[in-house]
């Protein structure tokens, strides 16, 4: 038999191609870009905790990577942007801006690339899914706590978070529309933002105790925040009152010595765990919520040291980040 040498050269360049293939495809892990708003916070390393917990147990591969600052949305548009060129199989994201995200998560989901958004939302709906508190209930929460703690009748002042943040700006209009609604001998008197810096979230707070002696109490919307908030409350001496947002170990320590009255708490190892478990759902074709908003807890002195307070303050950062 008469053997061809371009057809016996064309078989083994398609063998060659064909165990290639094969071999990519069993090596490829499926890989998930996390991209919070920053990474100093507790919040965020919490939410990193829940997220690597996810990927452990559906062995998948996470990356995480945010900005430093959480204003920075332009890096934070960066970041996306490097994955999406770097085609990860899906993108799960803490918009730190809800206009300004918009274009990398359309070009995300143009790219086939479904992104899953959690902790605050953004202006498109090119997203598969979306977890996160549901932050103006987490507000109304704040006001009631208040409502109750100023026997409905006071001056409150705000320190806020930043402008564009909806999870925060959600939290503040909560807050403001069930004072109004509930609590009408309650006057807000001042509200000033932090920037989502522990420094100038201090300088604010510091600011508006000396602009308003007869002040009642403040109310803080984030970390960063009710940190700043709590120290110039310390280092005053100050008997105003402090309903604040979130929490850190040193913040449930200002609850037990009466520095704060309570904290408005999320979820972050939950939060992290169940958007990084949409994406890899959406990435087996399951169907998914559109929406999951996960409810808000008030903590204070009475169930600080309760097994479920204890369970959601404490995540295992060791066990999954090596911390």
């Amino acid at each position: 038999m008469i053997r061809h040498p371009l057809r016996a050269s064309i078989a083994a360049a398609m063998l060659a191609f064909f165990l290639f293939s094969a071999a990519c495809s069993r090596e490829h892990k499926t890989t998930i870009a996390v991209i919070p708003k920053g990474r100093s916070h507790l919040f965020w390393r919490s939410v990193n905790a829940g997220a690597a917990k996810a990927a452990q147990e559906n062995q998948v591969d996470i990356i995480w990577n945010g900005p430093t600052a959480e204003t920075d949305y332009a890096g934070q548009i960066q970041i996306v942007e490097a994955m999406i060129n770097r085609r990860v199989d899906a993108i799960v994201l803490a918009p730190i801006d809800k206009t300004a995200m918009v274009g990398v998560v359309d070009r995300a989901a143009k790219a086939g690339i479904p992104v899953v958004i959690f902790d605050s939302p953004v202006d498109t709906q090119n997203f598969v899914s979306q977890v996160a508190t549901d932050n103006y209930a987490a507000g109304r929460m704040g006001a009631e706590r208040m409502g109750q703690l100023l026997g409905g009748k006071g001056k409150v002042a705000m320190v806020a978070v930043q402008p564009g943040g909806a999870s925060t700006m959600a939290r503040e209009q909560g807050f403001e529309e069930a004072l109004k609604e509930k609590f009408s001998g309650i006057q807000i008197v001042d509200k000033r933002y932090g920037m989502a810096d522990f420094a100038k979230s201090l300088a604010v707070a510091e600011n508006m105790l000396t602009a308003y002696p007869d002040l009642d109490a403040l109310f803080a919307s984030n970390e960063s925040s009710t940190v700043g908030a709590a120290q110039a409350l310390k280092q005053r001496k100050s008997k105003v009152k402090l309903v604040g947002f979130d929490w850190s170990q040193p913040l449930l320590e200002d609850i037990r010595t009466g520095v704060v009255d309570s904290l408005v708490a999320q979820h972050p190892f939950r939060m992290g765990e169940e958007a990084v478990e949409a994406a890899i759902a959406k990435l087996k074709g399951q169907a998914i919520e559109k929406i999951n908003n996960l409810a808000p807890k008030l903590l204070t002195k009475e169930n600080l040291d309760s097994a479920e307070v204890r369970a959601q303050v404490e995540p295992d950062l060791k066990k999954y980040l090596g911390e």
